[in-house]
């Protein structure tokens, strides 16, 4: 069983930060030599967007994966992950706020009411913003572990609602494959921890203590 040191879970997270960043330097790359093609906004925006659904799923994912593997040291990584959705969320609702409405929160408002998929995905990233603020260690210990763990199962809501956002927003061009596929994924996610949590504890138990005949 893989079960690296604390300096290479140390290393992983370093190789980890610089990777993720990498699609943020890829927009830099790109607006410096001109390659945002002929729409840079909608270009920032969707590759935004579809950074944070990546990593939505990365952080749905580790608990799983941990459960399959028993790679324990795996969840040592959620909260970097989980904070690079948040990150990129960031990102792409800035680029909505700055070039759609030029830091107008009252005319962005009016579009947040006006657009269900905007709903949507500003529903989204304003319930990502307590997950973020409370991802230290300090505010497990504030919170304590069990209401922590209520306020962080919000990700059971957020991913959803992020793929229902892309839906929409791809509705308009009826290109669904994108978003089937990132639903295909969420969904088999959630089942997942459903099973671990609720399915196979009861499968267990009825082995341990089988019926009376």
């Amino acid at each position: 069983m893989l079960n690296p040191s604390a300096k290479q879970i140390t290393l992983l997270k370093a190789v980890l930060f610089i990777a993720a960043l990498g699609p943020l330097a890829r927009l830099v790359l790109f607006g410096f030599t001109d390659r945002l093609g002929a729409n840079p906004i909608e270009f920032i925006t969707r590759n935004t967007g579809d950074w944070t659904l990546y990593f939505l799923c990365l952080t749905l994912l580790i608990t799983p994966l941990r459960r399959v593997t028993n790679w324990n040291w795996l969840i040592k990584l959620r909260r970097m992950v989980g904070l690079f959705a948040f990150f990129y969320a960031t990102l792409h609702f800035t680029t909505f706020l700055w070039f759609d409405h030029f830091f107008d929160v009252d005319e962005m408002l009016k579009d947040v009411v006006k657009r269900p998929f905007i709903t949507v995905g500003f529903t989204a990233f304003v319930l990502l913003i307590p997950l973020a603020v409370t991802s230290t260690n300090a505010m497990v210990r504030r919170l304590g572990g069990k209401r922590w763990q209520w306020l962080h199962r919000l990700i059971y809501l957020i991913a959803p609602l992020g793929i229902l956002h892309y839906w929409w927003m791809k509705a308009g061009k009826n290109d669904f494959s994108q978003p089937v596929l990132f639903g295909s994924i969420v969904a088999i996610l959630l089942l997942a921890r459903v099973y671990f949590n609720f399915l196979k504890p009861r499968m267990q138990k009825r082995r341990t203590n089988p019926a009376p005949t």
